[in-house]
């Protein structure tokens, strides 16, 4: 494996794992959003989620 390939296999892992985080962040942003809104439960509103 030369040194190009090397530096494009860690971009490509760098890349794949960033968007993994953002989607978790706009997931558990959504979960909230959801979870949280006027509908939700008076339980659901004190839960660890909405706090």
């Amino acid at each position: 494996m030369t040194s190009r390939q090397t530096l494009a296999t860690l971009a490509v892992s760098a890349l794949c794992v960033g968007i993994l985080v953002l989607f978790t962040d706009i997931e558990m942003r959504l979960v909230r959003w959801v979870n949280c809104s006027a509908i939700a439960t008076e339980a659901e509103k004190n839960s660890d989620v909405c706090r």
